[in-house]
């Protein structure tokens, strides 16, 4: 059966064009993938307006977010595929935006943490109905376009993110959420004016919300057993304790998906081999870069005492190595078999991570003490994460290519929430410098022995030479807002880009010159 996809027709007051269209939902997409770094450059700053706080409560504001946004991906999006597109995307935006300034005003670290939640439910919603509205809204021919478009704009708010972030913290920290609220306003007027309505009028089953609600508690509670354990102590009853509610949050959520009929994750998925490969693999990985990133970030202003400002342009040149050698990756994905790009990708991750580890001291250095190791590590983000979101789907029926290609973004937000709550396990609360350098160094080295196994499990991600498993379940025909996830990166992953040499060339000297720019500002001393 064929899913049918309905869309509605602009009304009267609504002027729709596939450029209007793609603008105001590439917005939204910047706005959501502008987040990781924003808020983790701001994340000293929160921790010295909320005196007291402890590194482990600070870190629910990242994990919070990564948790709920892991866990709502899946069925948010499928229930705006029943109910309507456009007000899945609206509501997730004005959710967003409300929770946005919410976060500016709250007074506690824990009213922080609980908007913050209300941010990942926004998020999680806004993201697959914005691709979904997008692939509706246009025509056939322009699609792919459109999708890389859409990605690239994604890749700009990451490549971005450190030096917006620092800007704005050295106003407050509060203003990294002021700032979503006039563009989430805008957003929201826009979307009412140029962008028409979709659904998929064969979804009648509502998703495993249970599910969804297991695996984010399990995946809590685990979080909370990791940031707490030092404190707490490992083997104390309150560290047992959310070690077993992890343990039964994971099996429930497995139970509930091997019996529902729309489970957050298909069971049968997992018996292809570069799937399931390629989920490990996105975990261990995120597992390594959030640890390492906030790593960074913390060093930087708490030990080297720089500002925020200064701290976001150290930060810069790493993601802007990721667009660049994604490029590379690409042009050589045709020669290299896509578990290989994916190992070398991790491989390099830890070993820049382990450079840093090694090199960086007491007394700033941050050209040839911090910057090769950080660069080297963009260049392996560069290789590892296209390649690992390309293999996830390449080798699932097209039936199952939109639920995969969910799967491993969920995978990916669980990783950052495993690898913030491993950094935090590891550091502690040591107590002068060379306790911390310590501490910082078993925390990289913690990351790069996450990279490695990455690396490992990411050898298995190659799909075999034969055909694809069909898979046989009770499962209803996919849903085009999560069609959109895959669209978004299949078209960009898997397929070889259509980039002339010097336009590779002009994207690589594009990327270093600002990378550039970044390092002759801080050696400035900005």
């Amino acid at each position: 059966m064929t899913a049918v996809v309905v869309t509605a027709a602009p009304s009267a007051d609504r002027e729709s064009s596939p450029g209007a269209v793609l603008a105001v939902l590439s917005l939204a997409a910047f706005m959501a993938s502008l987040d990781l770094f924003i808020v983790n450059v701001a994340f000293p700053e929160i921790g010295r307006n909320f005196a007291g706080a402890s590194l482990s409560d600070l870190s629910w504001v990242l994990n919070g977010y990564a948790v709920l946004y892991a866990a709502l991906l899946v069925p948010l999006g499928r229930l705006a595929d029943r109910y309507g597109r456009m007000a899945g995307f609206l509501g997730g935006l004005a959710l967003f935006t409300i929770a946005s300034a919410a976060c500016a005003a709250s007074p506690n670290l824990w009213s922080l943490v609980a908007f913050r939640g209300l941010q990942a439910v926004g998020a999680a919603a806004l993201t697959p109905t914005s691709l979904g509205l997008l692939l509706a809204a246009t025509p056939a021919e322009r699609r792919v376009r459109a999708v890389r478009t859409w990605a690239a704009i994604g890749a700009l708010a990451a490549a971005s993110g450190p030096v917006i972030g620092g800007l704005l913290v050295q106003a407050s920290w509060r203003w990294v959420f002021i700032v979503n609220v006039p563009v989430g306003l805008l957003g929201l007027a826009a979307a009412r004016r140029f962008v028409p309505d979709s659904r998929d009028a064969t979804v009648t089953r509502i998703p495993d919300l249970l599910g969804a609600l297991l695996i984010a508690v399990g995946i809590g509670a685990l979080a909370l057993g990791l940031v707490k354990g030092p404190n707490w102590g490992w083997s104390s009853s309150s560290d047992v304790v959310a070690f077993v509610v992890a343990a039964v949050g994971i099996g429930g959520f497995w139970m509930r998906s091997c019996r529902h009929p729309l489970p957050v994750v298909e069971p049968a998925l997992l018996r292809v081999r570069a799937f399931a490969w390629s989920n490990v693999t996105a975990v261990l990985f995120s597992v390594a870069f959030a640890g390492g990133l906030l790593a960074a970030v913390l060093w930087l202003q708490d030990v080297w005492h720089w500002s925020a400002l200064r701290t976001g342009l150290a930060i810069a040149p790493g993601p802007l190595m990721v667009p660049v050698f994604a490029g590379v990756s690409h042009r050589i994905a045709h020669r290299v078999r896509v578990g290989h790009l994916a190992a070398i990708g991790c491989v390099a991750f830890a070993a820049g991570t382990a450079l840093v580890a090694i090199r960086v001291g007491a007394h700033p250095s941050y050209a040839g003490d911090f910057l090769p190791g950080w660069l080297i590590g963009g260049v392996g983000v560069g290789f590892a994460l296209p390649s690992i979101i390309s293999a996830a789907t390449a080798d699932l029926p097209p039936a199952r290519s939109a639920t995969g290609s969910a799967v491993v973004m969920m995978a990916r937000q669980i990783g950052l929430a495993l690898g913030v709550a491993l950094f935090v396990a590891v550091v502690g609360t040591p107590q002068g410098f060379s306790a911390v350098q310590t501490a910082f160094r078993g925390a990289w080295w913690a990351s790069a022995g996450a990279s490695l196994l990455g690396a490992v499990t990411a050898l298995g991600m190659t799909p075999p030479p034969t055909p694809p498993v069909v898979l046989q379940t009770a499962v209803p025909t996919p849903r085009a807002g999560t069609d959109a996830l895959v669209e978004a990166t299949r078209t960009i992953s898997t397929e070889r880009p259509q980039f002339e040499p010097d336009q590779i060339a002009q994207a690589i000297c594009v990327g270093l010159c600002l990378a550039l720019a970044a390092i002759l500002l801080v050696l400035a001393g900005v």
